[in-house]
């Protein structure tokens, strides 16, 4: 279990160094606000599988199927194309943009990678229940990686070092690697990008962990009720309306309504200052002017400049430690593997 506990191993280096006992703490708490687990016991318990259980063979092998273009019908677009673990683990882009540099045609912008195993669904519109279902969408979406299920699992069953890499993995010499095996290797790996952060530090019990002038924000975010849907582990992750009760000023960029009851999933908080552009079409580049949008039209309140600020600066607390990911070294084509397609 050496790459999974080097993986977890993040969170024990943020230990607790002192004891807090101010009234924010409890406030925070009671607004239902949560750390991730110290514990790699307890955290393990939260981002586990028990339909596919986290090992670390599953791991290595999702991370180079992640890194992996040849999965996509160009042969250039893998998942970090649009998830880019170097860059908050999003593409940095308004919309999302794929096979032959098409945009989402909803215009929807790519969430992070980073903590979305702690979300309660996956897409914007929460249709798929976990990371291994929503693996499978992006690299069969035409304006993604736009390949089939049968390209994908003609390129790996033609490397024979996947093909040995999925028998260990799943203990089984007889194994041909289906589409869904690869993508549930892929989620298996997705599920070990945690960051844990000095705000985790704090709510376990660091007083020392959050300045003044971010405890100051923090106390903003639950008192405007920002907390209300940004809470539990994710800051975030669960289906929510959109707009609720004011007009959303951008909502002429793209068509996307959310679900069929209008329910946007709420994006997680974590690393906020460095997934911008916000919102789900990517319309807001000024975190100010997000926290802003958020009173107006989820909550009825004003937001002033000021306040603004005041809770960015909190914002900051929350850009965690990443997990060391090395860049894969790919196992080789054969003559069996699908070539590239840029049609």
């Amino acid at each position: 279990m050496k790459r999974l506990t080097a993986a977890l191993s993040v969170v024990a280096a943020l230990g607790i160094s002192a004891v807090a006992s101010d009234a924010l703490m409890t406030k925070a708490k009671k607004a239902g606000l949560k750390p991730i687990p110290e514990s790699r016991t307890e955290l393990l318990k939260l981002i586990d599988n028990p339909k596919n259980p986290i090992t670390d063979e599953k791991v290595e092998l999702g991370k180079k199927l992640y890194f992996d273009p040849r999965l996509s019908k160009s042969g250039l677009i893998s998942c970090n194309t649009c998830h880019n673990l170097a860059t908050g683990g999003v593409d940095g882009v308004d919309a999302a943009t794929g096979h032959m540099w098409r945009h989402n045609p909803h215009h929807l912008n790519s969430p992070t990678v980073y903590n979305a195993v702690f979300a309660g669904s996956q897409f914007w519109d929460g249709r798929s229940p976990d990371l291994e279902d929503q693996a499978q969408g992006p690299m069969q979406a035409s304006p993604e990686m736009a390949a089939t299920k049968q390209h994908v699992t003609d390129v790996v069953n033609s490397i024979p070092e996947y093909v040995k890499a999925f028998k260990r993995a799943y203990h089984n010499p007889k194994m041909k690697p289906t589409f869904k095996d690869v993508a549930d290797v892929i989620g298996a790996f997705e599920r070990t990008l945690v960051t844990p952060s000095r705000y985790d530090k704090y709510l376990q019990g660091c007083d020392r962990a959050l300045s003044k002038e971010e405890k100051e924000g923090l106390k903003l975010f639950i008192d405007k009720g920002c907390a209300s849907c940004h809470n539990g582990v994710a800051l975030g992750g669960s289906m929510q309306p959109f707009p609720a009760v004011g007009k959303y000023k951008y909502a002429n960029v793209g068509d996307f309504k959310g679900d069929k009851n209008g329910m946007v999933k709420v994006p997680t908080l974590r690393n906020i200052l460095e997934t911008r552009p916000y919102f789900h079409n990517g319309a807001v580049w000024d975190i100010k002017e997000a926290i802003k949008i958020m009173g107006e039209t989820q909550l009825g309140v004003k937001i002033s400049d000021k306040e603004a600020e005041k809770i960015e600066t909190f914002f900051g607390a929350l850009t965690g430690k990443k997990p060391y990911v090395r860049y894969p070294m790919l196992p080789a084509s054969t003559n069996k593997t699908p070539k590239p397609d840029l049609n």
